[in-house]
């Protein structure tokens, strides 16, 4: 097992802390039942979400409007519903995944520096975070915000890495996802996939996870030597 002295974790939001598919796909089908696209199942949108909610409503869009002239234009007018449906209704389904509120509260107590690292939308992502959560259990959230660019992106996080006084080595990342390990990679955090998430187990092998865990404890474990 990889140890090292980490003193910070920043870990994404969906599919990593918190179960948010139901709340995603209902803003979403509202948005695209607004303007006349058919909806979609909940799982339908596990293989879309993770890339910002614009990707979201691109995806979302049927092929032959996604890939028109108008798909751009249809999509950013679809995503900005989204986000406001989004934004009034965010926790009608999505709840911490078990043992995460646990984990976190643990981090806590041992003095970890902690963060959440999202591409969902900055004012989404403190409500959701806020909400579910205690006051105080990440030292920083950090979603999408006008003008900074999103993970996988390097820069995404090294603004993050230096609110949190720590080295890229220092840090694990925590994810579910392909777009979480290859951010890892891009600045020098330990990439650590979780399995409880979005995406399947490979496809975090084979974006270069170092570590996969399957129950949120397991993390304190990883890190006992910090």
């Amino acid at each position: 097992m990889d140890r090292m002295n980490y003193k910070a974790i920043i870990f994404d939001l969906d599919g990593t802390l918190v179960d948010t598919l139901g709340d995603i796909a209902a803003s979403m089908n509202r948005a695209l039942e607004l303007h006349g696209f058919p909806q979609a199942a909940p799982q339908e949108y596990i293989s879309k979400v993770g890339w910002g909610i614009l990707r979201l409503a691109l995806l979302a869009l049927p092929p032959e409007v996604r890939e028109g002239r108008e798909g751009e234009s249809t999509a950013r007018m679809v995503a900005r519903e989204a986000t406001r449906f989004y934004t009034e209704q965010p926790l009608v389904h999505s709840a911490p995944y078990p043992g995460i509120p646990e984990l976190v509260a643990e981090l806590k107590l041992r003095r970890f520096k902690t963060a959440v690292l999202t591409n969902k939308p900055d004012p989404v992502a403190h409500l959701v975070v806020n909400a579910l959560f205690p006051p105080g259990s990440f030292n920083r959230i950090r979603g999408d915000r006008l003008g900074l660019p999103r993970k996988p992106d390097p820069r995404s996080i090294t603004a993050l890495l230096q609110a949190l006084e720590a080295a890229p080595e220092e840090t694990l990342l925590v994810g579910d996802s392909e777009i979480d390990m290859e951010t890892a990679h891009a600045v020098g955090c330990y990439a650590l996939g979780v399995s409880w998430g979005f995406r399947p187990r490979s496809v975090l092998e084979h974006s270069g996870a170092a570590r996969i865990i399957d129950r949120p404890a397991e993390l304190l474990g990883f890190c006992s030597g910090s």
